[in-house]
Order: C-alpha cells, then sequence, then structure tokens
C-alpha cells in the first residue's frame, strides 16, 4: 500500500493521463484480499471463543473457505503484479531525442525561403505531402512566413527516415544554438514548439523543447500508449501576450484538438471509400507531391497502386472503429457544419478573430490534404466551409516563402 500511496501522490503532483482501469483493478483486488483475511480472522476467533456454539463441520467448513479465498487473492495478486512487470512504467517520461548532426543520405527536395523571415529558425521537415497532419504544420509555417526545407518521403519504402527510430511523419529536426538537432514528431506539438519559440526569442529552440516529452500510459483496454505532453500548449512562462485570455487558449486547445480527434478520422474513409475513389486520390497525391519528379517511375508506380490499395482497405477498418455509418460523407457535412457554425455564433471571420489562430490553422491543414479529392468537392456543395477555406489559403500563400525545388544529397547551407 505504501507504493500505491506513492504513486498516487506522484500523479497528483503532475497532471499526466489517468488509467482509471487498473486503479479500480487494484482496488478490485485489495478488497477482496482484506474481506478474505478478515473471514480468516472471524473464524479463528469463533472457534476461540465457542467452541461448543456451532457444529464441527460447519467450523471447518468456514476455516476451509476462509484460508482458500486468502490464498486465492494473494495469488491472484502476485499473478496480476508478475504479468504486468511493465506498469511501474506508467508516465515514463522521455524528452526528444537530441542528435549532433543531420543524418547521412538526408535528400531535400525542397525549401521554402522567405526573405523576411527573422525566427532565426533552421528547421527541416520529414513529411508526406498530402498528409493531413504534414499539412497542418506547413499551413502554420508558411502562414507565419517561416523558412524551411522540405524531405518528400516515400510513403512505402520510407527510406529517408530510416535512420530514425520513429517512422511516423510529419517529422522536423530544428537546429539548437549548439549546433545539434532536436527532432519533434507530432503535428501539433510541432506547431507548438515553434510557436513558443516565435514567441520568445530568448530562449533556445532545445530548451523549450523539454516541455513536451513522450509520456507513457495504459489505456482502457490496459494498451501501453505513448503521448506527447503539453503538445496543445504554448510556453510563454513569464512573456503571455496581452490579447491572449484564458478563454481564447482554451478555444483554441478546444479546435486544436478537435481537428485531431475527429476531423481527421473522416477523411479516409471518405476519400477511400471505394477503389476508383482511392486511385482517384492518390493519383491526385502524385500530382500535389509531385512523385513523378523526386521518384524513380517504378517507386511512383508502387506508391500511388500499392498506397491505393493499401488505403482502402484501411479505410473500411477505420470506417468500424470510429463508428460511421455508410453514408460516410454525412459524417464529413456534420463536422464541417459544426464548424462554420461556431465562426456565425462567433460573427468573427475566423476563429482567431480577424486573423486566422492555430485552430483555423490546424483545420484548414487537415482538409487542404483532399483538396483535389472528389470528397472536398461534395463539401464545398454540400456545406458552407468554402468561403472560410479560401479566405484562409489566400493568407497563407501570401505570407509562405519562395519554392525552391531541388533534391541533393545531404544538406548544404542555404543558399
Amino acid at each position: 500500500m505504501s507504493c500505491f500511496r506513492l504513486a498516487t501522490a506522484l500523479t497528483a503532483a503532475r497532471p499526466l493521463p489517468r488509467n482509471s482501469q487498473n486503479l479500480r483493478l487494484f482496488a478490485r483486488k485489495s478488497q477482496e484480499f482484506t474481506y478474505a483475511r478478515r473471514q480468516f480472522s472471524k473464524a479463528l476467533n469463533e472457534s476461540n471463543i465457542g467452541k461448543n456454539t456451532k457444529p464441527a463441520g460447519t467450523l471447518k467448513l468456514t476455516l476451509l473457505g476462509a484460508c482458500i479465498g486468502a490464498v486465492a487473492g494473494s495469488t491472484y495478486t502476485i499473478y496480476s503484479r508478475i504479468s504486468d512487470k511493465d506498469s511501474h512504467k506508467e508516465h515514463e517520461r522521455t524528452p526528444p531525442k537530441v542528435i549532433g548532426s543531420l543524418p547521412a543520405g538526408v535528400r531535400i527536395t525542397k525549401r521554402y525561403i522567405n526573405p523576411k523571415d527573422t525566427s532565426g529558425l533552421d528547421i527541416v521537415l520529414f513529411q508526406f505531402q498530402t498528409c493531413p497532419f504534414c499539412c497542418k504544420v506547413r499551413a502554420y509555417l508558411d502562414y507565419m512566413g517561416v523558412s524551411y526545407s522540405v524531405v518528400e518521403v516515400d510513403a512505402v519504402l520510407r527510406q529517408d527516415i530510416r535512420w530514425s527510430s520513429v517512422k511516423k511523419v510529419p517529422m522536423v529536426l530544428i537546429r539548437q544554438q549548439d549546433g545539434q538537432y532536436v527532432q519533434m514528431t507530432d503535428s501539433s506539438a510541432i506547431i507548438s514548439l515553434v510557436a513558443s519559440s516565435l514567441h520568445d526569442k530568448r530562449t533556445d529552440v532545445g530548451d523549450l523543447a523539454q516541455f513536451y516529452p513522450h509520456v507513457s500510459f495504459f489505456d482502457d483496454d490496459g494498451k501501453k500508449r505513448q503521448d506527447i505532453l503539453n503538445k496543445y500548449f504554448l510556453m510563454y512562462q513569464d512573456r503571455t501576450p496581452k490579447n491572449m485570455t484564458k478563454e481564447i487558449e482554451e478555444n483554441e486547445r478546444k479546435w486544436r484538438t478537435w481537428a485531431d480527434n475527429h476531423l481527421v478520422h473522416l477523411i479516409s474513409p471518405n476519400c477511400y471509400q471505394t477503389l476508383g475513389e482511392a486511385l482517384e486520390t492518390f493519383e491526385w497525391f502524385s500530382q500535389a507531391g509531385e512523385w513523378d519528379v523526386y521518384f524513380p517511375k517504378w517507386e511512383r508506380n508502387l506508391m500511388v497502386y500499392g498506397g491505393a490499395t493499401a488505403m482502402w482497405a484501411i479505410a473500411k477498418i477505420l470506417k468500424r472503429r470510429h463508428e460511421l455509418t455508410d453514408d460516410v460523407r454525412s459524417h464529413m457535412y456534420d463536422a464541417l457544419g459544426k464548424w462554420t457554425a461556431e465562426l456565425k455564433k462567433r460573427n468573427t471571420k475566423f476563429m482567431g478573430g480577424k486573423q486566422p489562430g492555430l485552430s483555423d490553422l490546424s483545420v484548414f491543414g487537415v482538409l487542404s490534404s483532399m483538396e483535389g479529392c472528389q470528397t472536398f468537392k461534395d463539401s464545398l456543395q454540400n456545406t458552407n466551409i468554402g468561403k472560410w477555406f479560401y479566405d484562409v489559403k489566400e493568407l497563407v500563400q501570401q505570407n509562405r516563402g519562395e519554392l525552391r525545388r531541388e533534391r541533393i544529397a545531404g544538406v548544404e547551407a542555404l543558399a
């Protein structure tokens, strides 16, 4: 119990994800063991006080049952602790990785150079051009006028990130003041880190990254998961903007979370609901990502036909997982209707007010990933999302740096 109290105290001190199922299971085991021990003690007392008040057979059965209950409870507790040997690693924090230099063989496909950029950030973005999470990161960087380099990763072979233990995109490498690179994953955490750095240039980006560690936890199914702590929070520290209120911050976090946990999960079931539509979508991905320019023909075809087939199958699984009906378009229309209704209620051009906020750029980024798909065309016809979407797009494109296409071995200094 002392270990349990210590774990509870530590959890209370740190606002981390909690595993309610494990706590309930532990409490239930303790209650069962306490009950069995109480019955055993009661039986012993009765045998000492009044041996003649109960039949001998009843007393023996009581003692036997109490012993069996105590042994069973203890055995189950010990077995559970042995089988759950990693439970002590719950809430384990792992800071972002730092690497000494850019990995050998990294191939830059293009750069966005903005002569007005005063951020001082050197960012390399590893992406799939039409990945909704990658589109979110680009939308933010472009709107803020930040210069960055892009590595277009093969969605099937992923050779350009084989150096990394994390095989997901988006991923960024950002140069620290000491010349090393901090590696960040998760689109929302990347955006929060860069936004924090742009707000407070006094602090090294590597130091700010320490506020976004990976944290482990067990979900309600008992499976160990990982997430990034504080990923929807900006680290203002002692320099909170004057126009930033608690209400604005909470609203930004609410809709950024909504974009990640709901809106993005509607894309695959919609864009890949038939094999024909999946192939049409990947052909557009190839065009938007310039796969024929950056990849050999055989690799481009593998990405198109292999990717379309795989995503068509995965879309069916995702539809069931997220409990969507066969009319998947209606779920997309409902989500976009919720967003536009909130804008109308606030009577503002953007969720951020007169200018797009982080939630605007997140939702725009997710939707821009399917701009060339039939789903997006249908959404324009059946919802009021068009005006807001193109207003955000215009500002993003106005602030974006100059595009320079290239494919080189290694990374050279920006020209």
